[in-house]
């Protein structure tokens, strides 16, 4: 929230958050996202509200309306995707579900063995190289950047070709582990998912870049 309140200081603009909880929405909610001049999905963990975060991605992509995934935010967009457009209909996230068919976001491999969960997360700074013809590029202008991170899954590289073809991009990458650190969107006007923790490092005298660009992206999206 205070990262917004940042965003909105350097865009000149007060940015209005609409908190909608996930766990309540229905299949009407291209009433509620249609009214929104874009939509974040915020990190977190665990099933609740798992499918209400689909539903308001899909609209967000479909209507063009500009799009933020943070950690989990990012994976569900994953999860969207892969089921509504690679047909994948039972695509997850086997932190929500170890068995389904197509496990999109996995657990990460070095975490597989681990049973006291304590402490062992992807934790601190990992390096991204982000490709320039991206919107983080134009966003952070340089290719190479360190964000925080707090999670236990990733992106599951055995997808990464059949969503690159059917349109999902992979834009950030750790240039040693080849982890995907960003997923975009290139044919929607801002579609932004990233794996780390971007509020981390935001502060008043030093906004954080990717959501001055997504504030920037909904001040044109609302005219």
């Amino acid at each position: 929230m205070e990262s917004l309140v940042h965003a909105g200081s350097v865009n000149e603009t007060k940015v209005n958050v609409h908190s909608i909880h996930s766990e309540h929405i229905d299949d009407e909610i291209n009433e509620k996202i249609l009214k929104l001049d874009g939509l974040i999905v915020a990190p977190g963990f665990g099933s609740r509200g798992i499918e209400g975060k689909i539903k308001s991605i899909k609209s967000a992509r479909e209507n063009n309306i500009p799009f933020f995934g943070i950690c989990l935010g990012m994976q569900m967009a994953v999860v969207e995707f892969s089921r509504n457009v690679l047909g994948y209909k039972d695509a997850s996230s086997t932190e929500m579900n170890e068995n389904c068919a197509h496990p999109v976001i996995n657990l990460m491999e070095d975490q597989k063995d681990v049973t006291k969960k304590g402490g062992t997360m992807r934790l601190g700074a990992w390096d991204c190289e982000i490709s320039k013809e991206s919107n983080v590029f134009k966003a952070y202008n340089k290719t190479m950047i360190s964000e925080r991170h707090r999670h236990r899954y990733e992106f599951n590289n055995e997808y990464l070709e059949q969503l690159r073809a059917n349109g999902m991009k992979t834009t950030g990458v750790n240039p040693k582990t080849k982890l995907v650190e960003i997923v975009e969107i290139p044919n929607h006007p801002w579609f932004v998912g990233v794996q780390y923790h971007p509020e981390y490092k935001s502060t008043v005298l030093n906004p954080h870049p990717l959501f001055v660009d997504f504030v920037k992206a909904t001040l044109q999206h609302s005219k």
